[in-house]
Order: structure tokens, then sequence, then C-alpha cells
């Protein structure tokens, strides 16, 4: 398993072995002592699958609030996404950037997302399946999210505006300097 730090440090691209043969393919997709060693100490609690039909669909930015923040391990198991991680905690010299990378089911890439980041993607084929765990279960009262397009942030989405397929919920999200603070950078 290769863990790397993308132009964010915080941000990882994680990519497990994958071996193949005659029958398939066998892969360790988490390996809590391999995050360890990369400085990734952890424990997830809860896994989620969501379901993409149609390429261009967004989902984000999301995010949940201290005390129910939230890191996660995304990964894709058919299809493609446009990953994305904006770094939303102040005081962050990399604060309002994003990251962003292509997850997909042919590079079994996954991106891990530590709290004080707001995370979101674009699906770049139909019926793209995207698994991700998370270090807190889902908390409603905490839940928030980040206007996907707010051009402060400068991401190039894969699909234009007009042609995304979002929710009504990620239609309404704030922009940047619409939001409450609630993640603070500790160097």
């Amino acid at each position: 398993m290769e863990i790397r730090s993308l132009s964010i440090e915080a941000v990882k691209l994680v990519v497990p072995a994958i071996h193949r043969d005659a029958r398939g393919f066998f892969s360790e997709t988490f390996s809590r002592r391999n995050f360890e060693a990369a400085g990734i100490a952890t424990d997830f609690v809860q896994d989620n699958h969501s379901l993409s039909v149609e390429a261009g669909t967004v989902r984000g930015l999301h995010f949940q609030i201290p005390p129910d923040a939230q890191g996660k391990l995304v990964r894709v198991i058919r299809g493609a996404i446009y990953d994305v991680a904006v770094d939303i905690r102040v005081g962050s010299p990399t604060f309002g950037k994003h990251v962003g990378a292509t997850l997909s089911a042919e590079n079994w890439a996954q991106m891990w997302i530590p709290a004080g980041f707001a995370h979101g993607f674009c699906t770049l084929e139909p019926n793209t399946e995207v698994i991700y765990k998370v270090t807190e279960y889902y908390a409603p009262e905490s839940d928030r999210g980040l206007m996907w397009n707010d051009a402060s942030l400068g991401i190039e989405w894969p699909v234009a505006p007009a042609n995304a397929r979002l929710s009504d919920k990620d239609r309404r999200q704030p922009a940047l300097n619409e939001m409450s603070p609630s993640f603070f950078f500790q160097a």
C-alpha cells in the first residue's frame, strides 16, 4: 500500500496493492498499521456507499462540525469520480485551497480526507459507486456544506454548472466567506 501526500499535506492519496490472477483479484484496502506508519491514527466507525446513476452528478461539498467532525477514506468500486477536499481550517496556510484527484475502479486509488476539510465529488461515468469509511457517525445536527462551485475556491469541476446534477440541499450551501468558522488550524 502506497500512501502519499497531495499538494495539501494533510490529504493523502492511498493506492492499495492489487493482486490479480485468473480467478480475479485480492486487495487489502485498509490497514491500520500502514495508516499509523504514515502518521494517520484513526478509527473508522461507519461505512457509507453511494450510487450515482448519471455522469456529472455532484455530491458535496460536505463536512460535519465538531464534536462530530469526520475523517473520510473514499474509494470507487465502479466507475470514476473527480474527488475534492477543501481546507476549511481557519488559520491554515492552505485555508480555502483544494486538492483533487481522479479515483476510479480502474486506478484503485483512494483519498484520505481528515476532519477540517469539506469533501465532494463529481461522477465521471454513469452508474458510479463510491464507498467511504468515516471516523464519526452521521449526525444530522452537525451536518454542514459549502457551495460546490464557489468561485473563490477555484475548483475546475469536470462538468458545466448548468449540467451538474445536484441535490436541493447542495444547491443551497453557502460560499466560504459566508460560513461560520468551525475548524481552526493547529500546527
